[in-house]
């Protein structure tokens, strides 16, 4: 008889850029809600996981909060609770941009500041030149002790796993033994699927957003 293999969803957050036209927030960007768009491309993955084959039994999140509103939104449609774990949290990467700005000046700077992460990332594979950014063995040490433990406590199971592009790209690159820590365009709400037999993991999806097709825009 086939050993039941356990199957895990890692989910990047959805949206949380905050809005020109929207309420002013306090905090920093880990504190920010989901946007507008956040909130219905959150939806549109809860729906799809719920009519899924492969329901997940379990939902843990990052403690920021545009990643427990996502995981709020999947548990909510299939009566679960979200279990918070730090150690799905993003990459540290340094101070944010100021958080008393006006709405529209905050997007902007919020904004402004992924696309200069994102750039560093495509042109080293890594974070590394970010000043007192997290170093890679840390990130990857915490994402596969936190998967190891998750797993191992869902043995045979479907769980999901929602974190940050940055964590999520550095575990799967830990998982294919790849040396940058960014290899993949992870979308909001995208789906990155991992299947473990006899606790070995063996990844067989990335960055999949056909949930976001109907909403007719750009994951």
């Amino acid at each position: 008889m086939t050993a039941p293999r356990t199957l895990l969803h890692l989910i990047r957050h959805a949206d949380a850029i905050p809005e020109a036209n929207g309420p002013v927030s306090t905090g920093g960007y880990e504190d920010l809600p989901l946007s507008a768009r956040g909130v219905a491309q959150a939806a549109a993955l809860a729906e799809r996981i719920a009519s899924g084959g492969a329901r997940p039994v379990a939902i843990y999140a990052s403690p920021t909060l545009r990643a427990h509103e996502t995981g709020l939104a999947i548990a909510r449609a299939m009566k679960l609770n979200v279990v918070p774990d730090q150690r799905l949290r993003e990459i540290y990467l340094g101070a944010e941009p100021a958080t008393t700005l006006a709405p529209d000046a905050r997007a902007a700077a919020v904004r402004a500041r992924l696309e200069e992460l994102a750039a560093i990332a495509l042109r080293d594979g890594s974070w590394a030149a970010v000043p007192d950014c997290e170093p890679s063995s840390e990130v990857r040490a915490r994402m596969r002790a936190a998967v190891a433990d998750i797993v191992a406590r869902h043995d045979g199971e479907h769980i999901a796993l929602v974190s940050h592009a940055g964590s999520i790209n550095a575990y799967l690159a830990d998982v294919l033994g790849l040396a940058r820590d960014f290899v993949f365009p992870i979308g909001n709400t995208s789906l990155s699927t991992v299947r473990f037999s006899q606790h070995a993991p063996m990844v067989v999806r990335i960055n999949d957003t056909a949930h976001l097709e109907s909403l007719g825009a750009r994951p």
